[in-house]
């Protein structure tokens, strides 16, 4: 049996961490500290913001097909070295940006972040496979979104300490030391990688990519609905995270502080929860957890759709819904890593990627549509995502029993389940 509490992990999970808290400390320093600085004038403060936090995103619609050839064709391990090594040049780029405070060559270091972060994340997480083996892919998945939403948390906090000091010298140590310090780490990944799979490069436009990979998953046992839930899981936490601003500063008139502890506490509760459901799983993927997950959630949100809750009953509230998410998100991703896909799991991950976009998307359309039309009405924002986790919820009682029969296991063992935590 594999032992997960091995340090063969530590250099995938940290350089996972400081990769994804660089790809947010640039992202909000920039934010935060160039919508001060003489922007053009067709470029407003709103339309700076909303094209920072595209760039990071955007390159997933067109290059997912990309990232996902170079993990099948290339040694993973090689690929993942390259692009943190090319992430020093970026942050060079960055650094001058903020030298001479150009903010569009700012947000162009930004846009070769999300490049590069969706060239190698393919690689990146295929790696988790080569490294525990079948047996520890549900531990891997866990630690490593653990340790990513802790990047995603902790690079926005000190993006917002960084510009209330708005110290050149610090920025530009932290841009450079955090992409030389990820790339030596990731020089000491080891990893059993199966041979390089020399295909014909096709199948790279995204349309064509999406519609091929879908044919494929169905070939193989609940990668589909894998790639579904993982996505259904950000469509949830992107819908969540627009309506917690609105909701903390309408309903509890609270300041831009207090409304940063709400984020941060939902934040360290996908943290934690992702934590939790790896190590609950152990060797294998918990197909129960999946239903439990968003369940619980749907739940939650009944809660937070039909009451005006005290704020400490709130913030509780936020903390076990994104806890609960990590139980949803974490089995879904350790599915498709304990497929067998061999080399295809690079490109299997591409499609997630891609597929994870487009649900992005249509989240944002639904919050767009459900404040438009009830005038920011942040509980009928909350009812939409309940709508929606009950749509999730018929989905996988429908595709597969494994789902409902793993759930009803779990339940049985539920005290042996917690004295193994």
């Amino acid at each position: 049996m594999v032992k997960l509490f091995s340090n063969k992990w530590t250099p995938l999970f940290f350089s996972n961490f400081l990769g994804v808290f660089n790809d947010n400390l640039l992202k909000n320093s920039v934010i935060f500290i160039s919508i001060g600085w003489a922007l053009p004038v067709w470029l407003t403060q709103s339309q700076l913001i909303s094209i920072v936090s595209a760039c990071l995103i955007i390159p997933y619609l067109f290059l997912s097909p990309v990232g996902g050839r170079l993990s099948v064709i290339y040694s993973k391990k090689k690929v993942f070295r390259f692009f943190k090594l090319l992430e020093l040049p970026i942050m060079l780029i960055a650094c001058i940006a903020f030298y001479y405070e150009w903010v569009l060559l700012a947000v162009f270091a930004v846009l070769l972040m999300g490049i590069q972060s969706c060239l190698y994340s393919p690689s990146k997480y295929s790696l988790i496979r080569d490294i525990g083996g079948e047996q520890g892919v549900s531990y891997g998945s866990g630690v490593f979104e653990t340790m990513a939403f802790l990047g995603i948390l902790i690079g926005t906090v000190v993006a917002s300490f960084v510009s209330d000091v708005y110290n050149k010298g610090l920025i530009y140590g932290l841009f450079i030391g955090v992409a030389l310090l990820g790339y030596v780490i990731t020089r000491s990944i080891s990893a059993n990688e199966q041979p390089e799979y020399q295909s014909d490069a096709d199948h790279l436009n995204p349309v064509r990519f999406l519609i091929e990979s879908y044919r494929y998953a169905r070939q193989h046992d609940l990668v589909n609905s894998a790639v579904f839930g993982a996505s259904a899981f950000w469509l949830i936490g992107g819908m969540l995270q627009m309506n917690l601003v609105i909701h903390t500063k309408h309903i509890y008139q609270a300041t831009n502080t207090t409304t940063g502890i709400v984020m941060a506490c939902a934040a360290i509760g996908i943290a934690l929860g992702c934590w939790i459901a790896g190590k609950i799983s152990g060797t294998e993927a918990k197909k129960g957890l999946i239903l439990i997950g968003i369940i619980s959630m749907g739940i939650l949100f009944v809660l937070l759709t039909f009451f005006r809750l005290n704020f400490f009953v709130y913030l509780a509230a936020v903390f076990a819904v994104a806890f609960m998410g990590g139980f949803f998100q974490v089995p879904s991703l350790a599915l498709l890593q304990q497929a067998d896909l061999g080399r295809k799991l690079g490109d299997m991950i591409a499609y997630l990627n891609l597929v994870t976009f487009i649900f992005v998307l249509a989240g944002t359309f639904l919050f767009w549509v459900a404040t438009y039309f009830t005038n920011e009405n942040s509980f009928a924002v909350f009812g939409v995502i309940l709508g929606i986790c009950l749509l999730v919820s018929f989905y996988f009682f429908r595709s597969s029993p494994v789902f409902f029969q793993d759930t009803i296991k779990i339940l049985r063992l539920n005290k042996k389940t917690i004295k193994n935590i």
